[in-house]
């Protein structure tokens, strides 16, 4: 009886054995495939970044503070400034405004001391006045240097013949009709009072007198322009320059 259990229990004993072993000898060989270095290529690689930034150490600024360093205020002035005003002369002069007590000098021949003051001039410059066509001309020897729109007198009031230059006023005051002439030019005289040619005239309020009327007898013997060629003529002119006035 002893003998015949015996072999049932080591067949059973021995495969079991087998299996232990293989276990044990599969469990070593995965273990060494995972710790070795030399089997480190079947590991699958951890994906890597690259650094975009980097970080720099950077100084505070500093700032010293110095009295001289502040910004200070410019102090306000205690008087406004004042335009220099342009010199101007007071003088009875004929003024191109009508008045109720007016009278329009009528053509006269020019006078001896105008003919000689016209001829006596050494310079080559010369002014015409064209009344037909309410134009000046304006030469320095042959050569026409200006050509303006001008206006004459009414009813012939602007007389005729050869005159010249005799005084520079920058701004004329007409005392009697309280208005401006600007860049005055005396050419001649009528009774007491003198005609002249001058910018457009300025009332007291500011307002330009007979503007758009250029090119039409509009005065009342004065030979008026505009204020540009005004200034223009008065800066150029010289005292006893030529001027001829003629239909």
């Amino acid at each position: 009886m002893t003998k015949s259990t015996f072999p049932v229990k080591r067949s059973f004993v021995f495969p079991l054995f087998i299996i232990i072993i293989i276990l044990a000898v599969v469990s070593v060989a995965a273990w060494t495939a995972t710790s070795s270095p030399a089997l480190g290529l079947y590991r699958p690689a951890s994906p890597t970044h690259a650094r975009l930034f980097a970080v720099a150490q950077i100084a505070k600024p500093t700032y010293t503070s110095s009295p001289t360093a502040l910004p200070t205020a410019t102090p306000l002035p205690t008087e406004l400034p004042t335009n220099t005003p342009i010199p101007t002369v007071y003088a009875e002069i004929l003024v191109d405004t009508p008045t109720a007590e007016y009278t329009v000098p009528q053509p006269q021949a020019p006078s001896a001391q105008d003919s000689a003051a016209a001829a006596s001039y050494g310079g080559n410059k010369y002014i015409l006045v064209d009344i037909s066509e309410q134009h000046m001309y304006v030469y320095e020897g042959d050569l026409l240097v200006y050509s303006f729109v001008a206006s004459t007198g009414m009813n012939n009031a602007t007389r005729v013949g050869m005159f010249s230059v005799q005084n520079k006023i920058p701004n004329a005051y007409g005392a009697t009709w309280d208005i401006w002439m600007p860049n005055w030019l005396g050419i001649y005289w009528a009774g007491g009072l003198q005609n002249g040619i001058h910018a457009l005239p300025i009332l007291p309020n500011g307002a330009t007198l007979w503007a758009g009327y250029l090119g039409v007898p509009i005065s009342y013997g004065c030979v008026v322009l505009g204020s540009y060629e005004a200034q223009l003529l008065y800066d150029w002119a010289d005292i006893g320059t030529p001027v001829e006035i003629r239909w």
